[in-house]
């Protein structure tokens, strides 16, 4: 089978699947399967595109196709993600990173410049941490900034603690730490800004069917009081772990800025914003602890 025939068999494949899954797109999902394993470029592809695939190539090739028209999510597929500039291994015990978490990132950096602006170092704790993307993205560009960083992300599962240590090795960055710990339980220091993006999505949220969310790990997507509980144990225990001045950066739903605002200011946090995201829904909220 060549390059032409199997991308016409595995957009044929694909098809039968975006009726039950929209989120499925033949031609793009195809293509970046045949190029992941054949190690090629679209261009190269297009350019040798009567090359035969060999048996083993083909088999593998046509195993992962399988995996993707079930509907499960390329970067399990594949088992790695782009997120920020980074190449981050995933796997089914933490969520898919996504481009929205990225303005996070942004934001997290420039209080993270405001911080430098004043002391010659800064301490940040990324909770919930996962693949490692929000510490791991944050620990590269103030490197390239030449700033001197501490940064710890922390975890419940073991496995993600081991997860996002390999990826810190993966994107040359040894120096983040991770840590197994249930939110604050097994923090000790304090920190100059803590970052999350936790659990935020009600049980009972018909969207837990669609998409890619089907396939990630429920306890990374769900959480008590309609979503609110994990905001809220973050919001009420952050400041014991933040110095003077210290900022505290969510990622929540998109109809949840208004009462997580509400809950930022009966704590007693101050400068509260939220901001939004590339598709126009309120996504980030920041505040200050002073």
């Amino acid at each position: 089978m060549t390059y032409q025939q199997w991308l016409k068999f595995a957009q044929e494949t694909l098809a039968k699947g975006v009726e039950k899954d929209p989120y499925l797109d033949p031609k793009f999902d195809a293509n970046l399967l045949l190029q992941w394993v054949t190690k090629k470029s679209k261009a190269q592809i297009l350019a040798f595109i009567d090359t035969e695939l060999d048996q083993k190539t083909q088999q593998k090739i046509t195993a992962l196709l399988q995996q993707r028209a079930a509907g499960e999510p390329m970067a399990y597929v594949l088992g790695e993600a782009e997120f920020w500039s980074l190449n981050l291994e995933v796997s089914k015990d933490t969520l898919i990173p996504r481009p929205d978490t990225e303005i996070l990132v942004e934001q997290a950096l420039s209080i993270s410049k405001q911080i430098l602006k004043q002391q010659n170092q800064i301490a940040i704790l990324d909770l919930g941490t996962g693949t490692g993307a929000i510490a791991l993205s944050l620990a590269d560009e103030l490197k390239k900034c030449g700033a001197k960083w501490r940064i710890l992300g922390v975890d419940l599962l073991e496995n993600a603690v081991a997860l996002a240590t390999r990826n810190g090795l993966r994107n040359h960055l040894p120096d983040v730490e991770f840590r197994q710990s249930s939110w604050f339980d097994n923090v000790l220091e304090r920190f100059d800004l803590i970052v999350s993006n936790p659990p935020y999505i009600d049980q009972h949220d018909e969207n837990l069917n669609c998409g890619d969310v089907r396939f990630e790990p429920l306890s990374a997507l769900v959480a008590d009081e309609q979503g609110y509980a994990d905001l809220r144990k973050i919001i009420e225990n952050a400041p014991q772990f933040l110095n003077e001045q210290g900022w505290l950066v969510l990622e929540h739903g998109w109809q949840q800025g208004e009462k997580v605002r509400a809950m930022l200011s009966q704590q007693g946090w101050q400068d509260i914003e939220s901001l939004r995201d590339y598709g126009g829904n309120e996504r980030i909220t920041l505040a200050k602890w002073k």
